[in-house]
């Protein structure tokens, strides 16, 4: 006869009365100042709205002229594929090589602005520097850069690379900012030199979102290269503008076809390489 073994009893942790109380406030909902904060952000909004004589009546009324629009797109005329595929090419070297230089860039700008690596002195001065880039929209980066360079994709790479530093380098700074103080802090206790501090305990750590939002920003570089064009920074945007300027829809609709396959399957793949990385 088989002998029944009792299973032995499981010890469960237990829970002070401070430590549940203090659990259960973590989601609690702060009802007066949600309230209050709804109320804010609704007098705010009404505020913007009329600010910035935003109507939505007006937007009703527009439908129509939006409608008529879209239907002159179609249909999509195809007899300058060859050209439309040329420039799309041009415009994926563009966002390549200006995520290439803007993520190396930034990841340099990033260790200067990272409270945790760098020193007080260096720390402000890069963090105001990234502000002033940031601030600055890319198509005026991008004029600033046609008119030193001349027209073409170069100073569209440029202006990618530049506005790069001020947009993706913050982020880059607050992924090594909050990255576990553990590894970092034994690290410092058996005398690690700051070096040894970030190549084994800050990169490791952040590589897995460095490497996200490098991706990200090659994502936006793709969009952000048809736009450049406008101002004859290379790429697909002033072929875009000419067509628009000449009224000529088919090429038009096109160009446009063709962009939101190459952005889609861009989007897929870096979807896909996030996955295996996170």
């Amino acid at each position: 006869m088989s002998q029944l073994v009792a299973s032995k009893p499981v010890d469960r942790p237990r829970l002070d009365d401070a430590s549940r109380q203090r659990l259960e406030r973590a989601f609690s909902v702060p009802r007066a100042r949600f309230g209050a904060g709804l109320v804010v952000g609704g007098v705010l909004f009404v505020w913007s709205s009329m600010g910035a004589q935003f109507n939505f009546l007006a937007l009703g009324e527009g439908a129509s002229n939006m409608g008529e629009f879209l239907m002159r797109l179609f249909p999509p005329t195809w007899d300058k594929l060859g050209t439309i595929l040329e420039l799309l090419v041009e415009t994926l070297q563009m966002a390549i090589v200006g995520t290439v230089l803007g993520a190396v860039l930034s990841l340099l700008f990033a260790f200067g602005a990272a409270s945790n690596i760098a020193p007080r002195w260096v720390y402000y001065p890069v963090r105001w520097g990234m502000n002033i880039i940031r601030s600055l929209p890319d198509l005026v980066i991008a004029l600033m850069f046609v008119s030193a360079v001349g027209l073409g994709p170069f100073a569209g790479i440029l202006a990618m690379t530049v506005g790069s530093i001020g947009s993706i380098g913050k982020v880059f700074a607050e992924a090594m900012e909050s990255v576990d103080r553990g590894p970092i802090t034994a690290m410092e206790a058996v005398g690690a030199s700051r070096r040894q501090i970030i190549q084994y305990g800050i990169l490791p750590s952040a590589a897995p979102m460095l490497t996200s939002y490098t991706l990200l920003l090659f994502e936006g570089n793709v969009r952000g290269a048809t736009i450049l064009g406008l101002v004859g920074a290379g790429g697909i945007g002033l072929e875009l503008t000419t067509a628009m300027n000449m009224y000529d829809y088919g090429h038009l609709s096109a160009m446009v076809i063709c962009i939101i396959v190459l952005v889609t399957v861009i989007d897929q793949a870096s979807a896909i390489i996030r996955r295996k990385i996170t």
